[in-house]
């Protein structure tokens, strides 16, 4: 999934910047427990990383950003756990609304929000509100979000329609399906980022990474730094796309 291929000796091309960039930001667990914390330590340090890759998108002209901050499987963690790291996003939230508007990012979401907790749910409208008309970037924070319970979703949105006699079955294609999913205003992610080492997609953007490229990094998600995410561009810069075509 990673590459092995030297981008040392590469510069960032500025005509082939990925539009939509995913990252399955894992490791911020395992990098407490190596320090002796506790894994709420870990995710604070990892919501520094969020603020400065977020910048360097901004910088670096990506259109569109998606975390995996909190899946629906997530939910199943200790309760106090879970609770921090409600109470961690809350507080990330209020503090990065001002940096966002500076910035012309807006802020949107994808997953079960009705799922989180009501004040939780608040801030979240709150900052996305404020930032509605921002034009320079658009942050995705995938929260209470799974690719399975998404396409569950979009299939009981859609036979509704063909039961009620909306549509009929020859109008169901791909575009019309990813147009029926949470991520129907965003183009499909070019590149996937996996910190952390494990190699596999953890339910995420299920649908929509059919032909994207992905790339996992050893490094846990705390300890991502600006410096590796170009390193990362430029050897996708260096791929071939061929979406299942010869060339």
């Amino acid at each position: 999934m990673n590459s092995k291929s030297s981008s040392s000796s590469h510069t960032l091309e500025p005509s082939n910047i990925p539009s939509h960039i995913a990252i399955i930001m894992d490791g911020n667990g395992r990098w407490a427990k190596k320090r002796l914390l506790h894994r709420v330590k870990g995710h604070e340090k990892g919501s520094e990383t969020v603020r400065a890759i977020v910048r360097s998108c901004r910088e670096i002209g990506i259109p569109h950003l998606t975390l995996y901050a909190f899946s629906t499987e997530n939910w199943q963690r200790p309760k106090t756990e879970v609770a921090a790291l409600m109470t961690l996003l809350k507080k990330f939230l209020k503090s990065e609304q001002q940096e966002l508007t500076e910035n012309n990012i807006r802020l949107n979401t994808i997953g079960q929000i009705e799922r989180l907790p009501a004040d939780v749910q608040e801030t979240l409208s709150q900052v996305m509100s404020a930032t509605q008309k921002n034009d320079g970037m658009q942050l995705n924070l995938a929260l209470s979000y799974g690719g399975r319970a998404e396409i569950v979703k979009m299939v009981k949105d859609i036979a509704k329609k063909v039961n009620s006699g909306k549509i009929g079955l020859d109008v169901i294609t791909p575009e019309f399906i990813s147009e029926h999913l949470y991520t129907s205003q965003l183009p499909d992610p070019d590149l996937l980022i996996r910190t952390g080492g494990d190699m596999r997609v953890s339910n995420f953007l299920l649908w929509q990474i059919a032909y994207t490229e992905i790339y996992v990094t050893n490094t846990l998600w705390p300890d991502f730094e600006k410096e590796e995410f170009i390193k990362i561009l430029i050897d996708f810069q260096q791929r071939e796309r061929r979406f299942g075509k010869i060339r």
